[in-house]
């Protein structure tokens, strides 16, 4: 199959181009016109499919359910934002429940599922601080040891490939270092760290930080904390929930000016509330949680944000045209960046011959017209 258009995202910019799929891989990218295309775009743009590192569901599931339709529901249904591939991701629970919950995502993952590449699990929690802990249930935060995750690791089968963790409350860094070690990405959230201790953090194998502003120390000009650490240190991903609400447009426009083309990722956050109707009752971590006309989910009764319900393509043309941010590293914070943080940059993040056939094409108001899934289209 080839497929043509005259906005192709291709080294940092757009060309007119075709893509050539042969099954699940991009097998060449060619000139344009220069072969019969079995389906043109015209000039709408073609990009990189999404990568969501941070989603705890939508559709009415969430990863904590540990219910193998609901995982496969969503998988198949959320390529309808421009997603591709995706990290469910839990919330601090008690063990019983996080232990069912990375099983199910190892069940599904190893039985088969159709749509968005289910990459990995991020593990949100129980290893945070009690008072940056935002909505995840406190009577369930742990200090962290490396014998506790290993359980959870052999329970998902080694698909926890993400952790977001407070970084001073792990002893002599034990665990930060054992992940780095063993391949999973520490993230730092939900977290009091100061300046000197996120510093720390880096330097004993930390990588990323977790919705950036949101569940952190502040920034101060007499103490940076975590959110001048998420500026100060450019080498390091963090992420942002693109939305507009979780942080101000020119904070967004900040943060990601600061980080630059390369190290910004988009975030949803979302909720099992997202692609459902208004109202109803929902929970996270066992907590009521309401959805207001905002769009962000709060606990109930409170003016504690518990999450969003974001879509990607929503995120990107947030970003692009009301926060200004070039749009390049808007794109990357989508594509490229949650790949390379991932270390899958191999075979995602890019349009380039050999890799993964995920695919997105939008219509001018960012609207999702087509989604390839490993080269498979799902609408």
């Amino acid at each position: 199959m080839i497929i043509q258009s005259t906005r192709v995202w291709i080294c940092g910019q757009f060309m007119p181009a075709q893509l050539e799929v042969q099954g699940e891989k991009i097998a060449g990218v060619h000139a344009y016109q220069s072969h019969p295309a079995d389906v043109d775009y015209g000039s709408k743009r073609i990009l990189p499919g999404f990568i969501d590192v941070h989603t705890h569901g939508a559709y009415g599931f969430d990863t904590n359910d540990a219910e193998p339709e609901g995982l496969r529901d969503w998988m198949a249904r959320i390529p309808e934002e421009g997603v591709t591939s995706i990290l469910p991701t839990t919330v601090t629970q008690m063990p019983e429940v996080l232990t069912k919950a990375v099983a199910n995502v190892a069940k599904v993952a190893e039985e088969g599922y159709e749509g968005a590449e289910i990459l990995g699990i991020h593990f949100e929690g129980p290893y945070l601080d009690m008072d940056y802990k935002g909505a995840q249930p406190p009577e369930a935060i742990a200090v962290p040891t490396v014998e506790q995750f290993s359980m959870y690791q052999e329970a998902a089968k080694g698909m926890i490939r993400y952790i977001t963790m407070a970084p001073e409350h792990d002893p002599d860094f034990a665990l930060t270092k054992y992940c780095h070690d063993t391949g999973v990405v520490v993230s730092m959230g939900h977290s009091s760290a100061t300046y000197e201790e996120a510093l720390l953090g880096i330097a004993n194998g930390a990588t990323s930080m977790t919705h950036v502003y949101n569940g952190m120390t502040p920034y101060h000009h007499r103490k940076p904390g975590l959110v001048g650490t998420a500026m100060r240190v450019r080498d390091i991903y963090g992420e942002i929930i693109g939305d507009g609400q979780h942080s101000h447009l020119a904070a967004l426009n900040n943060y990601m000016t600061a980080k630059g083309r390369d190290y910004g990722i988009l975030v949803t956050d979302s909720l099992r509330a997202k692609h459902c109707p208004p109202g109803g009752d929902y929970e996270l971590g066992g907590h009521s949680i309401e959805i207001r006309e905002n769009g962000l989910a709060y606990l109930k009764g409170t003016e504690t944000i518990a999450g969003s319900t974001l879509y990607m393509n929503r995120g990107l043309r947030i970003m692009v045209e009301d926060a200004l941010i070039p749009v390049d590293a808007a794109i990357n914070a989508c594509t490229i960046n949650p790949a390379r943080c991932l270390g899958v940059d191999d075979r995602k993040g890019k349009l380039v011959a050999g890799y993964d056939a995920d695919i997105v094409v939008l219509e001018d108001d960012y609207q999702v017209l087509q989604t390839y899934c490993r080269g498979k289209a799902m609408l």
